[in-house]
């Protein structure tokens, strides 16, 4: 099979699993989130009556936009402050196999925002750092509270939409409680399961040594018409070195599982999906893929549920899929093509213009070019970050693609609830240029945007921009930021930039040939972490206590429909524009030019 049909077929394998499990699994998150009586209410009320029990929660009442944002806020806050406790005091704590000592302070402030912000990025190896509660209790649990914020938020925004002068947008513990009990818990056990299955790792063993053959060989070998002696008359043996290889254990299938599905992303293992332990598959590699694309995808038909249209979760969902396929082709492009130069020298015998057989270099055989293009635009589509081959070792373009994808917002189809209600911040940008072009003021879903609306999406657009930036140009200017770049020129600030887009924009994958287990990347990642994820949150939930108080406004023959084709023209290309006028300065500064000079190099 040529590499372009298998790269086709996975994709469309893939896309059509998940699309067919999306619309189940839509309506159902619409009726749990809005409580509607269905089989998991029923068997999971009393375990959910005993949490609001024991947390003093009130169920039965709801907030308005501020309160609520309090409640997430101090919430979240809470877990980032255990995450950094767990750290810095596992050396005392049961489970820890190897006895990690303490995890350093700025490591630990960076991990538990990582973690807290739904990013997950690792400057650290954490079987080599983290012991088995650490992981546990404090990453993986976060791995769902952290999904289940994004979900809330969401929600939330959708109730603006359908909700008409109302004074409140829900109850913050009542959505984080379901999200978390009804549909991330059940999911995350089933994928673990069948990762087991696949033989993806799972226990709480010490790390086990084993005994690896370094050399083989026969001093004199045997033949079949008598046996050879040495010198000395004795017979020939083998020789043999061996070496003693230490593999680490763990709670893995648990965390993978969760991690793929809350698009989070944070690894195990240093190597991440990567990693044999974590990923050994071609199979478990389709199911990761699957699952990080299958919540993002099915909230479009939750929202089309829930506002009683569901052609305009399809419009949504028609644009993730355009954008999220359009560019993951030129990932595999850019990568089956492979490097100019391997061709150019004469070191490729079945190469013309291009590298015969791709670019294989930071990448799995087992995968293969299709399979890690496709999780790499996955991954970084998404707000995971896990990876399954070395982004670094990606040709310039094909770089270019996970690092875009995440400029544009990470919303081709984005995070667990960031994904739609970042989509839904540029359908309301969207409509409001619209309504610019033919005089009329905008209107979404039967709420007119006004100027409260349009103030709070600019503040929601341009924070992440304006931190990713203004991050990466300190770091640029400073002996701190130069100091962990490994290589030169443009690809060195490749780097750097996507240390900066993927902290900003919650996705924790790295070009992993920056040293960024720093004092200053671990101090400036965090905090651009904790911004990144929360103005922007604050932002949504400010305008959608603002839809919320307004009318419904009837339909006219002047308003302009959202569900049908030319809307989602409207929408991919209010998401493109944006994207570009943002970042094409600094893109054209990194894998841009690494491009052309690699290409006018041969």
């Amino acid at each position: 099979m040529s590499a372009p049909l298998q790269f086709a077929l996975l994709g469309a394998l893939v896309l059509a699993f998940v699309i067919l499990c999306a619309r189940p699994l839509g309506i159902y998150m619409a009726d749990v989130m809005e409580g509607k009586p269905n089989f998991a209410l029923r068997w999971g009320a009393p375990l959910e009556r005993w949490i609001y029990r024991a947390c003093g929660i009130d169920a039965r009442s709801e907030t308005g936009w501020s309160t609520y944002t309090i409640g997430l806020l101090v919430f979240n806050l809470a877990g980032a402050m255990v995450v950094y406790a767990l750290q810095r005091l596992q050396q005392w704590l049961p489970l820890n196999p190897q006895h990690f000592s303490a995890v350093s302070a700025d490591s630990s402030f960076n991990t538990a925002m990582a973690f807290v912000t739904n990013t997950d990025w690792q400057g650290y190896s954490g079987e080599s750092t983290m012991g088995y509660l650490t992981q546990a209790a404090g990453l993986a649990v976060q791995n769902f509270l952290s999904a289940a914020t994004g979900m809330a938020v969401a929600i939330v925004l959708i109730r603006g939409f359908i909700r008409r002068s109302a004074a409140t947008i829900g109850n913050f513990w009542v959505d984080v409680t379901r999200s978390s009990l009804y549909v991330l818990l059940p999911l995350a056990a089933l994928l673990a399961v069948a990762l087991v299955g696949q033989g993806v790792i799972q226990n709480v063993h010490s790390y086990r040594d084993a005994t690896t053959i370094e050399k083989l060989t026969f001093d004199n070998p045997k033949t079949d018409s008598e046996p050879l002696l040495d010198d000395k008359g004795n017979p020939v043996t083998e020789s043999v070195t061996t070496q003693t290889q230490t593999l680490p254990m763990g709670p893995v299938a648990s965390q993978e599982a969760i991690k793929e599905l809350g698009t989070n992303g944070g690894g195990f293992f240093n190597a991440n999906s990567a990693h044999p332990f974590e990923n050994p598959t071609a199979l478990s590699n389709f199911m990761e893929i699957a699952a990080i694309l299958l919540i993002p995808l099915a909230l479009t038909y939750t929202f089309g549920v829930m506002v009683g249209d569901r052609r305009q979760g399809y419009a949504l969902m028609a644009a993730m899929l355009i954008l999220f396929a359009a560019l993951a082709a030129v990932a595999f492009v850019s990568e089956q093509g492979g490097n100019p130069l391997t061709a150019s020298a004469s070191v490729d015998a079945g190469a013309t213009a291009t590298q015969s057989g791709g670019n294989m270099e930071g990448k799995e055989t087992r995968f293969g070019i299709a399979a890690s293009a496709l999780f790499a635009s996955a991954t970084t589509g998404t707000s995971t970050g896990a990876v399954n081959s070395a982004h670094d070792s990606m040709m310039p373009m094909g770089g270019f693609v996970p690092l875009f994808l995440m400029q544009l917002g990470e919303l081709t189809p984005g995070g667990v609830g960031t994904g739609l209600y970042t989509m839904l911040i540029f359908a309301i940008l969207g409509v409001f240029i619209a309504g610019l072009m033919i005089g009329r003021t905008p209107e979404y879903l039967g709420k007119k945007i006004q100027a409260r609306e349009m103030k709070l999406a600019s503040i929601f657009i341009l924070t992440t921009p304006t931190v990713v930036l203004i991050g990466t140009a300190i770091a640029v200017m400073t002996e701190g930021g130069r100091a962990g770049v490994l290589n030169p020129g443009a690809h060195g600030f490749s780097e750097i930039l996507y240390a900066f887009t993927s902290a900003g924009n919650n996705n924790g994958s790295a070009f992993a040939g920056i040293s960024a287990n720093t004092v200053f990347y671990n101090v400036s990642l965090g905090i651009v972490m904790w911004i990144g994820r929360f103005w922007p949150i604050v932002a949504t939930l400010a305008i959608a206590g603002s839809l919320a108080s307004k009318k419904r406004v009837p339909v006219t023959e002047g308003t302009m429909p959202t569900h049908g084709a030319l809307f989602t023209c409207l929408l991919i290309g209010t998401i493109v524009l944006i994207g570009v006028l943002n970042y094409v300065p600094a893109l054209a500064l990194g894998p841009v030019v690494e491009h052309f000079m690699l290409s006018g190099a041969h």
